[in-house]
């Protein structure tokens, strides 16, 4: 682990990049929540909660996304999930798609976003490959580096970009609600999969099976 506490300023200029309207994203979501809706519900300041997460020290909505429908879903069921020493598939487990579906959305205006794609991007912000790398049990320290980014690039910065650690050819934004306009994203047209139905639940499997996984029977 590197050392997790934030600085008082910033070593550099964060870079700033601008996501086009109309670039393809994709979200993998609870289907109670509407495709382009941002979750309104901070996580625990110490427990669970993703990578870049509000929470009661820093309250915004917040929706992640990503660049290809295969890192949608790694980012989302494929953490922490080992490899069979036995070299048997990767078993997903199915309450983690339970009420899952997958969403095909494009910004409908500009987004300026902080970029923590390079080392050099990284070290604007006082950070290295941890940040953008770190496993579960370390979010919470991933959160507040993500509050204390956010305070140093507001009113600006909409949201972060970043590598995906599952599919690193593939890109991850988050987007913060209370920088964003209302209605900044919207449905393509494509429609959604809903993996708890048998078509939905096929295409996962098709999207899992190059990273020798799948949803357990």
């Amino acid at each position: 682990m590197v050392n997790t506490r934030t600085p008082a300023e910033l070593p550099g200029a964060p870079t700033r990049v601008t996501l086009p309207a109309g670039t393809p994203l994709y979200r993998l979501h609870a289907s109670r929540r509407g495709a382009a809706e941002f979750n309104p519900n901070p996580a625990h300041c110490l427990y669970g909660g993703g990578r870049f997460d509000a929470t009661r020290c820093d309250r915004f909505g917040f929706l992640y996304a990503a660049s290809t429908p295969e890192s949608a879903v790694c980012e989302s069921v494929l953490r922490s999930v080992p490899f069979d020493p036995a070299g048997a598939p990767r078993l997903v487990p199915r309450a983690a798609v339970r009420g899952r579906r997958l969403s095909f959305l494009r910004p409908t205006a500009d987004l300026d976003l902080v970029s923590l794609m390079t080392g050099r991007d990284l070290a604007a912000v006082a950070q290295d490959s941890w940040l953008v790398q770190a496993e579960a049990a370390e979010y919470p320290f991933t959160r507040d580096w993500g509050h204390w980014i956010r305070a140093h690039t507001a009113p600006w910065a909409q949201g972060f970009v970043w590598p995906s650690k599952r599919e690193p050819g593939d890109r991850v934004v988050v987007l913060f609600g209370d920088r964003c306009e209302a209605a900044v994203l919207e449905e393509t047209g494509t429609p959604a999969v809903d993996f708890d139905t048998p078509d939905g639940a096929a295409r996962l499997d098709e999207l899992l099976q190059p990273y020798h996984a799948r949803v357990a029977p």
